[in-house]
Parts: structure tokens; sequence; C-alpha cells
């Protein structure tokens, strides 16, 4: 609750306070529909499920984030250009810019091999006050499977915002700076909704000998990797240990009792 008025000590009350904590919890949808008056403020501070645009040069998917967004526009990985159209955008150093095609055409490829399908984007920017060689980017995922009928699934979507920072180490190697967010959505029809999140980091020095996307996909698959046990032995481990204690379906009851039982309920 908001602090007393008649402490003169305590700082005013911020409603974003309580709401981050949930956010960094829970899928911001909900809560969003709460506060709208303050969604904006919320979602610079947390990541949200990302949504998908076309691209109208060449009707390839993207997908929007902060990472490619100046104003209310946002920015293609494929033809550069944004939409609704801006003149002034911000887009990556033309030496950057070629290294953000090859990486969106491989992390595609690795998005086809991994997620069976789903749609990926990569974002290179500039780091101007950082060392000449440095700069940052975003690899996102997203995998919305729909209906699963083998699982009796109603919908099931993966999301995920790599961002990572890249520094040169000596002539011959680069510093990772890898922050990743999973988010989980599934949904089964009248019987339950599962929804989390879970945030890592990874931190690597790696040569560069072979450019710098095989290092960035290299520590991105070895953190989605860890992240996707973890969520399968929080979530669904969870789950399974509330179903074991409502109901033991490991023992069995004596023979003594199920006959005591049987001549009980004779008519």
């Amino acid at each position: 609750p908001p602090p007393s008025s008649s402490s003169s000590r305590s700082p005013p009350w911020d409603p974003r306070t309580p709401d981050l904590a949930l956010l960094f919890r829970l899928l911001p949808q909900c809560l969003l529909e709460l506060v709208p008056e303050i969604a904006e403020d919320l979602l610079e501070n947390v990541d949200q499920p990302l949504q998908v645009a076309k691209d109208k040069k060449n009707a390839k998917q993207y997908l929007l984030c902060d990472y490619n967004r100046d104003g209310d526009s946002y920015r293609s990985p494929w033809s550069n250009e944004y939409e609704p159209k801006m003149d002034d955008g911000v887009k990556p150093s033309e030496k950057l810019r070629k290294v953000e095609v090859e990486g969106n055409e491989v992390f595609q490829q690795y998005c086809g091999q991994y997620y069976d399908g789903g749609i990926s984007s990569f974002y290179l920017w500039d780091q101007e006050d950082e060392d000449e060689g440095s700069f940052a980017g975003s690899l996102l995922f997203k995998k919305d499977c729909g209906k699963i009928s083998k699982a009796g699934m109603e919908k099931g979507v993966w999301d995920a915002v790599h961002v990572v920072e890249a520094a040169p180490e000596g002539k011959d190697k680069a510093e990772y700076k890898l922050t990743s967010t999973v988010m989980l959505s599934a949904t089964k029809k009248d019987l339950f909704k599962l929804e989390g999140n879970l945030t890592r980091q990874l931190d690597r020095s790696l040569p560069v000998k072979q450019g710098h996307i095989p290092n960035i996909g290299m520590i991105v698959e070895e953190l989605e990797g860890s992240m996707r046990n973890s969520l399968q032995q929080v979530y669904f481990g969870w789950c399974e240990q509330v179903i074991s204690s409502i109901r033991n379906t490991g023992t069995r009851l004596p023979e003594a009792v199920i006959e005591d039982l049987k001549n009980k309920t004779k008519i």
C-alpha cells in the first residue's frame, strides 16, 4: 500500500513500483489492461511478447521491439527502412549493416532448424561512447505453434529476446556480454493457462577469426538451451509436484483394504 502521508521521510508512492515487480514475474498483457495510463513507462523496463510486421518491399516478416524502434516507427532488418516511413531514423553504420544483413540470413536458417519454422530478426547498432569496434545487437525469435492437436493444446508461443554487447579484446578476440529473456505461454482450453518468463546472462571471450556471427550464434545457442531446460524443470516440474501432492499415483492400497472396500460396497 502507499506510505502514510504523515511520514515526512517516505518518498512519494509510485504506482509503477509494485507493477514492475509483477511484470518481472508475469507476462505484461493483463497488467497493462489494468493500468493503461502507465503502460509506456512499464514497457521501457521489461521485455514483452514480440509483435510481427511485414516488410512492404519484399513481403518478409520481421519482429518488433524497442531495439528497432524510433519514435512510432520500426526498422525492417531486410530493407533497412522504417515503417511508417522515417527519413532520419537511427540506422547502423555501413560496415555494421553488412554484418546485420549476414546475420539475418544465418539466423533465419538457425530459426528454421531449432524452431521448425518461426520468425527471427537480428538488429545491430553502433556504440558511440565505447571503443572503436564495439557494437551492440539484439537477436529475436518467435514461434507461435497455434493449435497443437497431439498435445491437446489450444495455443503455444515462445518469444526469445537476446541482447548482446561486443567489445574488442586485443587484436584477435572480443568480449561478448549476452542477456537473454525467454517468454513462454501455453493454453489448454478450459483446463489451464501457463505463462512464464526467464532472464539469464552469459559472458564469453572468444576469438573473432571467423567473424562475430558464429560467436553470437554459439553463445545464444548455449544460453537458450540452458534456459529451455530451466523452464521445463521450473514450470512443468512444479506442475508435476502439485499433481503428485494432490494424488499419489505411485502406490497401491493394501489387498486387505481393497477386499474390505469391495465387501462394504456390495449391493
